[in-house]
């Protein structure tokens, strides 16, 4: 079955701009289809209080909605005065998936901050805000080794995300938000460069879900994975 002309196994295409953001270590747009996230990378020396005299990094995100990225506006958290369970839950899964990708023993007592941006919303954010933050510290990790400041293998391996869900009896890979809304399970995976699993959260929205069926999505999520690290690579390589 096709949804806007794309299969049920193809993710939506994405595009990648650099250098939006001068004063940042490394910044990107990320676009998955009408999904787009802006990262931006700071490193930062010093490290939070639990870890000083540890000699170890730390590395933490930040994520939010854009009042206009949604189809109605939602609110600046600032204003509300607090930030939301969900903004909350994204931006600590970002931070857990992307301290998977660097050595935080080996880049010395510095922070490495996040700030994932999404400027419009169409489904997939937080699975696209990990990819972006995976490609955009790649980057940034890049220019420190070339200025000295850190060693060749601070970064230990990339990261991908990409959701994967059931609707209407069938399994679709990279759901957009009227895929997501009507979906009867839907689960967002993140993984490694070598295949290993970081994160998988599952929710049976509207129905409940095989062994069989489970074991479908994560093949679909991990192909959409490796799809990723293959665009990474070649931007990295200036090959797109």
């Amino acid at each position: 079955m096709e949804r806007n002309g794309r299969k049920n196994a193809e993710m939506r295409p994405v595009h990648i701009e650099t250098g939006l953001q001068k004063y940042a270590d490394a910044s990107l747009l990320w676009s998955q289809g009408e999904t787009k996230v802006l990262v931006a990378v700071t490193i930062e020396e010093g490290v939070p209080s639990f870890l000083k005299g540890s000699g170890r990094g730390w590395l933490t995100a930040e994520y939010a909605l854009l009042p206009a990225s949604t189809q109605t506006r939602c609110a600046r958290e600032a204003a509300l005065g607090k930030q939301s369970g969900r903004t909350v839950e994204i931006q600590r899964l970002i931070g857990r998936a992307l301290r998977r990708g660097l050595d935080l023993e080996r880049i010395g007592e510095t922070t490495v901050k996040i700030d994932c941006d999404v400027i419009q919303a169409d489904g997939g954010t937080r699975t696209a805000a990990i990819s972006a933050a995976s490609l955009a510290l790649a980057l940034a990790a890049n220019r420190q080794v070339e200025a000295g400041r850190w060693p060749k293998k601070a970064l230990r391996q990339s990261i991908a995300a990409i959701s994967v869900g059931i609707l209407a009896g069938e399994i679709r890979l990279d759901l957009e938000y009227a895929e997501d809304a009507a979906a009867d399970v839907d689960l967002n995976v993140v993984m490694t460069e070598a295949g290993a699993f970081v994160e998988v959260q599952g929710t049976g929205e509207q129905g409940d879900f095989s062994r069989e069926q489970l074991a479908a999505m994560l093949d679909l999520a991990a192909g959409g994975c490796r799809e990723i690290f293959s665009i990474g690579a070649a931007f990295r390589e200036g090959k797109v």
